[in-house]
């Protein structure tokens, strides 16, 4: 029986690491994990209380020399991916998280002579990061990891962006695959034929305590807990699916004049044909002046309503923001900064996580992709009350094994979000399982 020694690169939670031994078992492999590395202390407790025949302590492999690491057939690694997604600014090998691909990279190099293969994993937004032209497929960034796996390295190297809900698993969440082996192992197949879908309502455990504060005693008020299912509670949105803060008058009441007024200014700030009156590049959102709210919404009491609003912080006084391009190492990045030689106008204040929960789970669909930095503001129905989700639950959205635990994370508030980071930033298990299943039958199809 074969047995593959492997290392978790920027371990997390371990999913990579799951999907891989769950993969390996199936096909009657056996594996060793003969080196961790992860540098944050609460993936670190996570590692131990769920792989508890390892010690494993901090590790910071910027700092760990080749030489180090204990010889391995294949290597997994979910680098970081701020610098490639869509939720930071995308600077990609410019900023230091990006350039720990190549952490990889010198790893591979050294220990080349023993490896059969590697699975890499990061966001969508890695296959076009740095596009030099619309009309490519893929942007300069993959194409340097690439041609550094494939020419530099020598190894056959495929890549597919792969959607976890086509896995079985309850999210739409889709990811990079990056998958190599030695060239006489021959290529790899990443086409896979979509299985049978679930829903979260599968991995939901009803019946728990509900939350009864300030947020949800208003919402309940105005609207039916059936009702909430799949709804987004965003200001800064619209849409059948989406509830605003003066919709249940969250922040104080509102009068019907006032509600006309947000919800015509909410729509009014996005049209383009403003940013040209103002003297900006058009943004999805603009501050307008009282004059311009006059146009489309002639009150004699407008200032009054406007003052009233901002009191009760439902709308802000602010400068119109420009447009600032950055250029660094060849590529330009823009950013939007307050330009105070324009006058200041109203708009809807729109905080990313204005609300404790800022979106309720369709029960009866997947989820959209959980990310870490709003994971803790995800809610479900359940009875006649609403909840947060718990991280039993998210563990179950994530595909990973019931034995999993992350009970140690449930002490306190901000335990919990300490564990709600970890899972936001990992993987969905089952994915990884039939993609190291495909990596395994071809090393071993000889």
């Amino acid at each position: 029986m074969p047995k593959y020694k492997f290392i978790d690169l920027f371990a997390g939670l371990g999913g990579i690491r799951l999907g891989f031994e769950q993969a390996a078992k199936e096909l009657g492999y056996q594996t060793e994990c003969v080196f961790t590395s992860e540098i944050k202390e609460s993936a670190i407790q996570a590692l131990n209380k769920n792989f508890s025949n390892e010690t494993i302590a901090p590790r910071d492999i910027t700092k760990i020399k080749e030489s180090d690491i204990p010889k391995f057939n294949i290597l997994l690694g979910g680098f970081p991916c701020q610098a490639f997604s869509y939720a930071g600014k995308q600077r990609g090998f410019t900023e230091t998280r990006g350039t720990l691909f190549f952490e990889i990279e010198r790893i591979l190099e050294y220990h080349f002579k023993n490896i059969d293969g590697f699975i890499l994993e990061n966001v969508e937004g890695l296959i076009v990061h740095d596009k030099k032209d619309r009309s490519d497929k893929i942007g300069r960034t993959l194409t340097v990891i690439l041609n550094i796996l494939r020419e530099k390295l020598g190894f056959n190297v495929e890549f597919a962006m792969l959607d976890a809900s086509d896995f079985g698993v309850a999210q739409i969440r889709k990811r990079v695959f990056i998958v190599g082996c030695k060239k006489k192992y021959g290529e790899i197949n990443l086409d896979f034929s979509p299985q049978p879908k679930s829903i979260v309502r599968d991995y939901l455990e009803f019946g728990q305590p509900c939350l009864n504060n300030k947020f949800t005693q208003k919402l309940l008020y105005h609207y039916a807990p059936e009702d909430l299912n799949g709804k987004f509670l965003k200001d800064k949105r619209g849409g059948n699916l989406n509830i605003h803060s003066w919709d249940f008058e969250y922040k104080g009441t509102v009068s019907s004049e006032q509600k006309e007024l947000l919800n015509l200014l909410f729509k009014q700030r996005r049209r383009k044909s403003w940013a040209s009156e103002i003297g900006i590049d058009w943004m999805d959102g603009m501050p307008l002046t009282k004059k311009q709210i006059e146009s489309f919404f002639p009150n004699e009491n407008l200032q009054e309503l406007l003052d009233d609003l901002i009191n009760k912080n439902y709308l802000v006084l602010e400068h119109p923001k420009k447009k600032v391009v950055t250029v660094i190492n060849e590529t330009s990045y823009s950013e939007r900064i307050p330009d105070t030689t324009l006058q200041k106008g109203y708009n809807i204040v729109t905080g990313k996580l204005s609300f404790p929960i800022s979106h309720f789970l369709d029960i009866y669909n997947q989820a959209p992709t959980i990310v870490a930095m709003d994971m803790n503001a995800i809610g479900v129905v359940d009875g006649n009350g609403i909840r947060n989700l718990t991280l039993k639950e998210g563990l179950g959205l994530f595909g990973y094994p019931s034995d999993y635990s992350l009970d140690e994370f449930q002490k306190d508030i901000k335990s919990i979000r300490l564990g709600y980071d970890l899972l936001g930033n990992s993987v969905c298990v089952p994915v990884v399982k039939e993609v190291a299943k495909r990596l395994l039958s071809t090393i071993n199809k000889k």
